[in-house]
């Protein structure tokens, strides 16, 4: 089941799956809510989860997407160029909240991909609950957040992203404290598990990624 819940009168959060079962806010990669994310959501369905995407870019272009094909980077990182990350947050949380009302959902965690992978980490040092980041790439930059970070969290990363330099990702694993796991795919670039977009995706460290990003999910949402 798949519908679409207003967040706030003001912009659209994408829902799939009935309760009773627990949560997943997930969060868009540049390229918007489209064919991946609805495949990552029908995958977490499959579980046991309800499912929330918001519309993050609604500010730009209310329910922008791009196929992956060519253009699909530099228009995604022309849309990120023009985002509010303060109001992005602030939207997150928003979204996050409307979810936890959706009737039958229970505990609900965040999920997110690339620039969806930053913002998840974002929630996190504001709002205690589970949260897996997958190459995030201002993860590295901010460091100083985790110790804002309350909640269980568990970041991906590619060994060979070219956005993401692996320096920098053992920057990430030497500050990492109690509660924050740190998992790298020393074969992985970036957006290795999207499996919509034939110029990212990697199936190996996508398989291997998923394995640990479920069952840390499970652990904290399902017990």
């Amino acid at each position: 089941m798949r519908r679409v819940v207003r967040v706030g009168g003001q912009f659209d959060l994408t829902v799939w799956g009935e309760g009773p079962g627990p949560g997943v806010l997930l969060v868009q990669e540049i390229f918007g809510v489209g064919e991946y994310m609805e495949a990552v959501a029908e995958d977490l369905v499959g579980l046991g989860y309800v499912v929330g995407a918001p519309d993050m870019f609604w500010r730009i272009e209310p329910n922008w997407a791009v196929k992956h094909d060519e253009q699909a980077v530099p228009r995604g990182m022309a849309m990120v160029s023009q985002f509010d990350w303060d109001a992005g947050v602030e939207d997150l949380g928003a979204s996050l909240g409307t979810l936890e009302r959706v009737p039958g959902v229970g505990p609900v965690g965040v999920l997110g991909f690339c620039f969806g992978g930053t913002l998840a980490y974002l929630l996190a040092s504001r709002v205690e609950l589970p949260a897996v980041s997958f190459y995030g790439s201002g993860v590295p930059a901010q460091l100083d957040l985790l110790a804002q970070v309350r909640g269980p969290l568990q970041l991906h990363f590619g060994g060979d992203d070219p956005y993401i330099p692996r320096e920098d990702v053992a920057k990430v694993e030497r500050a990492a404290g109690d509660g924050v796991e740190v998992h790298v795919q020393e074969d992985g670039g970036h957006a290795f598990h999207n499996r919509k977009a034939p110029m990212f995706y990697q199936e190996g460290p996508a398989e291997r990624a998923w394995v640990v990003a479920v069952e840390f999910l499970r652990r904290h949402l399902q017990g």
